[in-house]
């Protein structure tokens, strides 16, 4: 589990800030999350309106898209494993627990029979299946989101499963009657019985139900916030290897929900087909937005002269260089300065680096943040020149926190 964690990052999937082991138990460190299960709001209001049960089925497919690209399936999605950041109405989803979640190789069958009764894929009962069984989850959830009572129902759990084999499910019950067809078809479609008829996350974001749905995408982006994040983004220059790294930390470990709450709107607005993760063309759009908020005439722009200016960014944004800028990366380069640059963070991140706490980071220590056995006398070198002002072929905080204000700008940390 905390092995997949950390390769996730994603706005609808829990954050892991550290994990700790004795000799009898292993100890998660994630973020809180308060608004309780997604279970519980269930059973408080019984049923959702077709909007509400879009913009949650709508993360939660987005969350699942994303571990599908990169070849992960959850395997136990359910109500109880997903959470509500906090007690808003519009409270953004994360998806959590995952303990019978594992790598999948495309075209291979997994076969271990897990998963929960009610939730659980007909072909997971059979022993063959692969990563669309997370569809069929999601399926049942928004079918009990909109009905407030699932498609396959028993005595006990033998009977439910019994039910789910079959894989027959009607929409006869009255409350059916006020529910659009659109809703109806996604629905059929995510539970469709023969998993290469069934609908993939990535083609049922752009179900019409679910676009039709989409406040986040009607809704137009706070100018004030909008120019801000696009700003930061511009001014960043990510050429320091050591900077980079430590700002990453700060940006993806250190930041609270309530600091990265108008960030997480913004970016889901920008990732239009919700795989979570912004390319460069979503990048450019988000260009092109800002410009018409701002009263600009859009039809005369320079669009190459905006197309270069977003590779730079991508070039210096895109920290692993896998050709997107992930959540973490946008959070971090996004945020205001002197917010995510205060003092407590600047020491955090520095203690982070400097693992034996002798107050300044060695070549050894660097080496190990980068995941190598020994670093490179050539690199450590270059390190070195950009930040070792009192040339003690060490990095003491204040060197740190001067080589981190002149990535972000020279804001002061307060």
């Amino acid at each position: 589990e905390v092995e997949l964690l950390k390769k996730l990052d994603h706005p609808n999937i829990m954050k892991l800030y550290e994990f700790f082991e004795d000799k009898g138990y292993f100890y998660l460190v994630t973020e809180v999350y308060t608004g309780g299960e997604l279970f519980d709001e269930i059973i408080n209001r019984k049923r959702f309106s077709e909007a509400d049960a879009a913009r949650i089925v709508r993360q939660v497919l987005s969350g699942i898209n994303y571990m599908h690209r990169n070849k992960i399936v959850h395997r136990d999605l359910k109500p109880e494993n997903l959470l509500l950041e906090n007690k808003k109405k519009d409270a953004n989803i994360r998806i959590i627990d995952f303990g019978l979640s594992t790598h999948f190789e495309p075209q291979k069958k997994m076969k271990d029979k897990i998963g929960t009764a009610y939730y659980i894929a007909p072909e997971v009962l059979h022993g063959t299946y692969d990563e669309k069984c997370d569809v069929w989850s999601t399926g049942v959830i928004l079918y009990i989101l909109l009905s407030g009572c699932p498609p396959f129902n028993g005595a006990n759990e033998f009977e439910i499963l019994k039910k789910v084999e079959k894989g027959k499910f009607t929409f006869d019950l009255p409350q059916w009657r006020k529910v659009s067809e659109p809703a109806k078809d996604l629905i059929r479609k995510m539970l469709a019985y023969v998993p290469s008829m069934r609908i993939s996350a990535k083609d049922a974001l752009d179900h019409p139900w679910i676009k039709s749905t989409d406040v986040t995408a009607k809704d137009s982006i706070n100018l004030p916030s909008l120019e801000s994040t696009i700003l930061n983004i511009r001014q960043f220059q990510g050429t320091q290897k050591l900077a980079a790294a430590a700002l990453l930390y700060m940006g993806s470990k250190l930041t609270t929900n309530e600091e990265t709450d108008e960030l997480n709107k913004i970016f889901q607005k920008m990732d239009k087909n919700g795989d979570g993760q912004l390319d460069k063309q979503e990048l450019m759009e988000g260009y092109v937005e800002l410009m018409k908020l701002k009263g600009e005439d859009v039809s005369v722009l320079d669009k190459s002269a905006i197309e270069t200016e977003v590779e730079q960014v991508l070039e210096a944004v895109d920290f692993d260089k896998n050709g997107f800028i992930e959540y973490s990366e946008f959070v971090t380069v996004a945020m205001d300065r002197r917010t995510l640059l205060s003092r407590q963070r600047l020491e955090r991140a520095f203690e982070m680096f400097d693992s034996d706490g002798s107050g300044k980071i060695s070549s050894s220590e660097l080496a190990t943040i980068f995941g190598v056995s020994e670093l490179d006398s050539e690199a450590w070198r270059r390190v070195l020149a950009e930040v070792d002002r009192n040339n003690d072929g060490e990095v003491d905080f204040e060197e740190f926190q001067q080589m981190l204000l002149k990535l972000c700008g020279n804001t002061a940390a307060e």
